[in-house]
């Protein structure tokens, strides 16, 4: 048993073979031992060593660069949601007969990334774009080697990108609400640097408009987007008077657990005063009062084919043009939404 295992084990606190079935897919594994297990081999800078190439195919060597920025979105609250990409392309990486090695950047400027991969032992590279910014991916063309860009989304950059369908998934959140009898819908978001938290809004917008639906900017309530900072954040607004909505659509579920948090302690109760979405389908979504009805995008789907492009790309004999993939999300329908001809009958008893 490699060494490497046995250090993933003594970080993550598990037994070698409890890691050695996590690496290779294997069922039977609680999601936040996964989460551990995973997060370990990050932080080891684990790789994946595959022995034969896919048919057609050259074996690879593909590097999964984890990029923490600041920190409010990539963190250990979000290490499920993670875990689902690295399983994801951990998977590909090992049909295709590809060696999957993961590097982990905290609060690292976006040059220092770049110069990593100079001289590296490595064919291509898969970028986590959750916290970077336009000006970053700038910085990225500077790799010598193709790479792919996951969870994040920029029309205007000339690079590969692999994200979540954000609009799609807004218009169908809404569309829902809206079949549940909800005209005054407001939302919650965050300034923090996450281009997706940015597309959900301004999608927001252009659902309400679309519904012609009554909205005004002050229905956009903005907060933290780690749980503690959410939850203090909506705290204050409310204390200093915000008048809630009849529904309110989170940017991500961990921001909705904080507003839950603070919300009941002002005595507005889920979903008989205020129904609520969130947007990831993170495993407490399922089993809090009320279990949330969220957004599922398929993790393993992006990081699929993520390492399908990164392949093509590096195995054409000549440039290829940037592509740009948009995977369509699923509304998981749970309790946290009471339809407003409910809410106006239990209301009047």
């Amino acid at each position: 048993m490699s060494s490497t295992v046995k250090g993933i084990a003594r970080r993550a606190n598990v037994s070698a073979a409890t890691v050695s079935l996590v690496l290779n897919g294997k069922s039977g594994i609680s999601e936040e031992t996964r989460s551990k297990v995973l997060q370990a081999a990050a932080d080891l800078n684990y790789a994946k060593r595959n022995g034969k190439a896919g048919k057609g195919t050259q074996p690879l060597t593909l590097r999964f660069l984890k990029i923490a920025r600041h920190g409010h979105t990539v963190n250990r609250d979000h290490n499920v949601f993670l875990a689902d990409y690295v399983d994801g392309l951990s998977s590909e990486a090992s049909v295709l007969g590809h060696t999957l090695e993961i590097a982990s950047f905290e609060g690292e400027p976006v040059d220092n990334i770049v110069r990593s991969l100079q001289g590296a032992a490595v064919d291509g590279a898969i970028v986590l774009g959750t916290e970077l910014a336009e000006a970053d991916f700038r910085l990225l063309r500077q790799i010598s080697v193709p790479f792919v860009v996951i969870d994040t989304f920029c029309d205007f950059t000339e690079c590969n990108f692999v994200d979540m369908n954000n609009r799609d998934a807004v218009f169908k959140i809404v569309s829902h609400l809206v079949d549940n009898g909800f005209r005054d819908i407001g939302f919650i978001g965050s300034n923090v640097q996450t281009l997706n938290f940015h597309l959900r809004r301004a999608a927001f917008v252009e659902v309400m408009k679309k519904f012609e639906l009554p909205f005004d900017e002050r229905d956009i309530v903005t907060v933290d987007s780690t749980y503690e900072g959410a939850y203090q954040d909506m705290r204050a607004k409310l204390a200093a008077g915000l008048q809630v909505p009849d529904c309110y659509f989170c940017t991500n579920d961990i921001i909705t657990y904080g507003c839950i948090k603070a919300l009941r302690e002002f005595d507005i109760r889920i979903p008989q005063d205020l129904s609520i979405v969130g947007f990831d389908n993170l495993p407490l979504s399922a089993t809090m009062d009320p279990p949330l009805t969220t957004v599922e995008v398929s993790k393993k789907k992006i990081a699929t084919l993520a390492v399908r492009l990164l392949d093509e790309q590096i195995q054409s004999s000549t440039r290829q043009p940037a592509v740009k993939i948009l995977v369509g999300a699923e509304l998981v329908l749970r309790k946290s939404v009471l339809p407003r001809m409910v809410a106006a009958a239990e209301e009047g008893r």
